[in-house]
């Protein structure tokens, strides 16, 4: 017997070798073994478990919009990526698997210090020019030297994260090019150089490289102090008047009197003011402990949604050629409200409560149905994938606070009575100054009508009902002042 060479292998037909995965050559290499395999897999989930940690946490208190809505959407799918390399390294002979394990102090350390700095420049920088890019670079290493075969699982997971990675790095650069000068970035150097550091003590993001001797961690620069969750929202100047609660969208949309492209613009509004659950939502996250890593995960997907719906007004009014920084008042009274009031029990009581309204005749069929009859295609997109992601929402409701609950019936009365105790600050934010309640739709209906050349129906531009003493239910409320 000869075994100078080992036999070819050719495939019949000359199909790929390997179903296309790899050539025979790639596949004769040994690759990576399991036990490194795994470590570097817990790398990349301890990364992705702290980057959306961070993302979540300065959802309510980033002013900027579109700075809410990048992180509402990077943690969306760094809680995506995040499950898979879970999964992944429990098929792995991995039991305990201690996932929320510290990988390294240094690494602990580095990841402290981006959410806890109190600069946004900093914080984008830490993210955007550092983290997700080391994160990018240790995925593509582990592609290249775990064997295509042999762990094809996770190099497949793998080249679906820098699917996502990718977009969010370019995303990433064009921020800090348009939102950090040259100034600022001189200004963290050292900060930056720290990270910089911390990263090479822990032998880089993967642990590829030579970690530092003692595995002690770095001294702390803003991380030496706990992180505190500030969930009070903000808004950026476009949000001139977030106190004002003087257009009750509810009861102009279940007006039949009202007409129905009056009602769109008036829909594109309450996409738009869904800013406010995103706002929300991040502080039932942040602030709720010992839930399964599931939960995160679905309660995550349904912020994103939010965040997705509050573009689609935004996208609404850019059709229709309407300035809404100028026209229209967006408030953030809800999630002020809800955040400073209630626990985060009793935020996802109200959440759940709010829902189980949106399915009826007077909720997200209603909204659809309207699109369709005011003839506006996009309105009708938007309200189908709207009424879709709230069918998901109820199901998140149901699998995460019900279940917590004696039965439905008990988790809607408790959701009522939750958003009952808020307190409205109507009267008092008037008198602080912070508001006067102005009635902003008659100025938004004329221009809109005046961009369409169309006579604006007498009883849409007479509207003038207020949230005083009514929730979006339109329930009668008390308010505080």
């Amino acid at each position: 017997m000869n075994f100078e060479s080992p036999a070819a292998s050719v495939p019949d037909h000359e199909l790929p070798p390997l179903v296309g995965i790899a050539s025979f050559e790639d596949a004769t290499e040994s690759g990576l073994p399991v036990e490194d395999c795994v470590r570097r897999l817990k790398r990349f989930h301890y990364s992705l478990w702290r980057i959306h940690q961070i993302c979540i946490a300065h959802i309510a208190c980033e002013p900027l919009y579109e700075l809410k809505m990048a992180f509402s959407m990077h943690a969306h799918l760094a809680a995506e990526m995040d499950t898979l390399f879970r999964s992944r390294v429990g098929e792995m002979r991995e039991p305990p698997l201690g996932l929320e394990k510290s990988q390294h102090p240094a690494l602990d350390v580095f990841f402290d210090e981006i959410l806890a700095t109190p600069m946004v420049e900093e914080r984008l920088l830490g993210l955007y020019q550092i983290a997700f890019p080391a994160l990018r670079e240790g995925l593509k290493r582990y592609i290249a030297e775990t064997h295509p075969l042999a762990d094809y699982p996770s190099r497949r997971i793998c080249r679906i994260a820098l699917l996502d990675l990718v977009d969010i790095c370019a995303w990433g650069e064009k921020a800090l090019a348009s939102l950090v000068t040259e100034r600022q970035r001189a200004e963290c150097g050292h900060w930056l150089a720290f990270l910089e550091v911390c990263l090479a003590s822990a032998g880089g993001l993967d642990g590829t490289g030579k970690t530092t001797a003692n595995d002690e961690a770095p001294l702390r620069h803003y991380s030496s102090k706990p992180f505190v969750f500030d969930g009070t929202p903000r808004r950026d100047e476009r949000f001139p008047d977030p106190y004002n609660m003087g257009v009750n969208a509810e009861i102009f949309l279940y007006d039949e009197e009202m007409p129905a492209n009056a009602k769109v613009l008036m829909m594109f509004y309450k996409r738009l003011r869904e800013i406010d659950v995103p706002e929300m939502m991040c502080s039932i996250i942040a602030e709720t402990k010992g839930k399964p890593w599931s939960y995160y995960r679905d309660m995550t997907r349904q912020l994103w949604d939010e965040a997705r719906h509050a573009m689609m007004g935004e996208v609404g009014f850019v059709s229709e050629g309407i300035d809404w920084q100028k026209l229209v008042m967006v408030n953030s009274t809800w999630s002020r409200s809800l955040n400073t009031q209630l626990t985060p029990k009793e935020r996802h009581a109200v959440l759940y409560f709010i829902e189980q309204g949106l399915m009826p005749k007077t909720g997200k069929r209603h909204e659809w149905v309207v699109s369709k009859d005011a003839g506006n295609p996009l309105a009708t997109t938007f309200q189908d994938f709207d009424w879709a992601d709230e069918v998901l929402h109820a199901r998140v409701g149901r699998d995460w606070y019900v279940s917590d609950m004696p039965g439905v019936r008990e988790a809607i009365d408790y959701g009522d009575a939750c958003w009952s105790k808020v307190l409205v600050g109507w009267g008092e934010w008037k008198e602080q100054g912070l508001t006067e309640h102005r009635n902003w739709w008659p100025d938004l209906y004329q221009a809109w009508c005046a961009k369409r050349g169309t006579t604006p129906d007498p009883r849409a531009l007479a509207f003038c009902e207020t949230y005083e003493g009514k929730r979006a239910d339109l329930k009668t409320i008390t308010p505080s002042a």
